[in-house]
């Protein structure tokens, strides 16, 4: 029988720039007569790392959004869904104004990854323990309604299962299974912490082998981020579609590699009579009216040239 046990202390005080993360969470703890243990998981929430480093800051989050966002994925009313510094696709980069003082915003960390590396040590050194750190935030997801917490930092521990290369019980090659695991630890923790019972520290037991030795930092939360071209939902509906109709022919990053020409020309034939023929790595297109032409090729990481007319077109794949 597998057990898991999520451990949240009641009793952490307001948290301010400067203080001590490690010391707030071992005294949380030893209210409650629980010590660490070798193997546990130890969870944060974000907001109580940026207080304490000193990311609060006095404003509205529009104001703070753009120094945060590398790129705006969509926008749809008051809400802008960005790409931050950090690679995470968030609502408002992150930036969070509830438990905090009326007319402050609170920013993630400035590299959770370094802020997990640094509170493992710090228990390390004072407890003799080896456990793992995973610091949090709370994200939407593109199919699903209501949010849940991610890892957006975390060291020492494996972040990601691999199974590719193993078998199921009925010999069913699994190619691609990776669980997050640091997301799931995050999410079971954040069921015990809860939004509103002042509870930013958990301890998560019963999953030690997920915990590396001492010394060994592991990849970080920043190994579950998708690489800029990787995510095949890149940006919004309608952007996505402006950007196919008006984007820069030279910047294909978010399309990720170049399509198959089979699905570049089921794509062409799905939206006009135009003939396209196979020529080496090219395809010609006669019949297609330019600006559809254009489009279809950026969305599927090609580029058209010698000709760009409805006459003929020469696509190319041009994808990383």
């Amino acid at each position: 029988m597998n057990r898991l046990e999520v451990l949240a202390p009641d009793g952490v005080p307001e948290v301010r720039d400067g203080d001590d993360v490690a010391a707030l969470l071992l005294a949380a703890l030893e209210r409650e007569q629980v010590a660490l243990l070798d193997g546990d998981v130890v969870v944060v929430t974000s907001k109580v790392v940026s207080k304490a480093e000193g990311r609060v800051r006095r404003g509205e989050r529009d104001e703070a959004l753009a120094a945060e966002t590398v790129r705006v994925v969509a926008r749809r009313g008051p809400t802008t869904i960005v790409r931050t510094r950090h690679g995470l696709t968030m609502a408002a980069a992150g930036i969070d104004a509830s438990n905090v003082e009326l007319g402050s915003i609170v920013l993630l960390p400035e590299d959770p990854d370094a802020s997990a590396r640094a509170l493992r040590a710090a228990l390390q050194e004072r407890t003799g323990r080896t456990v793992g750190v995973v610091v949090t935030d709370t994200a939407g997801r593109a199919w699903r309604e209501g949010q849940t917490d991610l890892a957006v930092g975390a060291a020492g521990l494996l972040v990601a299962e691999d199974y590719a290369g193993r078998t199921d019980p009925h010999g069913n090659p699994l190619a691609v299974t990776a669980p997050a695991v640091a997301d799931e630890i995050a999410g079971a923790a954040e069921l015990a912490q809860g939004k509103l019972a002042g509870r930013p520290f958990a301890v998560v037991r019963g999953r030690a082998d997920l915990v590396l030795p001492p010394g060994e930092a592991g990849p970080g939360a920043v190994a579950l981020v998708r690489a800029e071209g990787g995510d095949l939902f890149g940006y919004g509906a309608r952007e996505a579609v402006v950007r196919a109709l008006a984007g820069d022919p030279a910047d294909r990053t978010p399309f990720g590699a170049a399509a198959d020409p089979q699905e570049l020309a089921a794509a062409l034939a799905a939206v006009s009579d135009a003939e396209v023929h196979p020529d080496g790595d090219d395809l010609v297109v006669t019949g297609a009216d330019p600006a559809v032409l254009a489009a279809l090729a950026y969305a599927h990481g090609w580029t058209t040239r010698a000709g760009d007319s409805a006459v003929a077109a020469r696509l190319t794949p041009v994808g990383p």
